[in-house]
């Protein structure tokens, strides 16, 4: 990696920190992180909501499963972003093949549940590591660092939960007068294909705020770590210095 060519300011900081500096990274990439997101996240919600009439529950679980594809192309798109680089669809059709389907079949198993999958998911995505290789550098990454990493993607998943519910009763709260209880059962007995879209977009709304921030909260811990393991604040400091 090009330590002098990054438009981040690297220095060791606590991993709160660092997570911030992710929020920030997305509020300032936000449209490309737009162009990407939104066209995948569309057809991820129409392919799930298509499941709805086979099972009531098979929407919800399309999105929740596939997550961890969709964050591939949202660290694509945040690594080039931490070089000062804007991504299109374009550029992202060019590297398709190794952003979404190399390592595909562990990125929907194992790591889908794994608790720090967002602070780890770089060593084999941007560093190409397999493996016994990849289980060691996961093993340096994470060493005293699985309660932050734990944490940070308990907190992120709590937003999610806190935003779905929130969407879900804003049909409640805009119901006519007198309806809410009648309303109330349709969302939560009714089992009909009406309720199940209802929520089921209502979660893929959730994950279409939340999940690049989580990503990009991932990637900076990430970041962080490796400016500890390997001093990347001075090295960037004495390349700018003799530049």
């Amino acid at each position: 990696m090009q330590v002098d060519a990054l438009s981040v300011r690297l220095r060791p900081r606590p991993m709160a920190e660092a997570v911030d500096l992710g929020v920030l990274l997305v509020h300032t990439h936000a449209r490309s992180i737009a162009r990407v997101w939104l066209p995948l996240w569309a057809g991820l919600l129409a392919v799930a909501l298509a499941t709805a009439e086979i099972a009531g529950w098979l929407p919800w679980l399309v999105i929740f499963c596939a997550k961890p594809w969709l964050d591939r192309s949202l660290l694509f798109v945040l690594s080039r972003a931490v070089f000062g680089e804007a991504t299109r669809w374009s550029d992202l059709w060019a590297q398709r093949s190794a952003i979404w389907w190399r390592g595909l079949a562990g990125s929907l198993t194992l790591q889908r549940l794994s608790p720090w999958r967002s602070y780890t998911q770089a060593v084999l995505q941007l560093e190409g590591q397999r493996g016994k290789a990849a289980s060691q550098r996961r093993a340096q990454i994470l060493r005293g660092k699985r309660g932050a990493a734990g944490g940070m993607q308990f907190v992120f998943a709590n937003v999610e939960v806190v935003l779905y519910l929130g969407l879900v009763s804003l049909m409640l709260w805009f119901a006519p007068e007198g309806t809410h209880r009648h309303v109330f059962t349709w969302l939560t007995e009714s089992g009909s294909i009406g309720s199940t879209l209802s929520q089921a977009l209502a979660y893929a709304l959730a994950v279409l705020l939340v999940e690049p921030f989580f990503v990009a909260a991932g990637f900076l811990m990430y970041l962080n770590r490796r400016v500890e393991l390997e001093a990347w604040d001075i090295e960037q400091e004495f390349r700018r210095a003799f530049a």
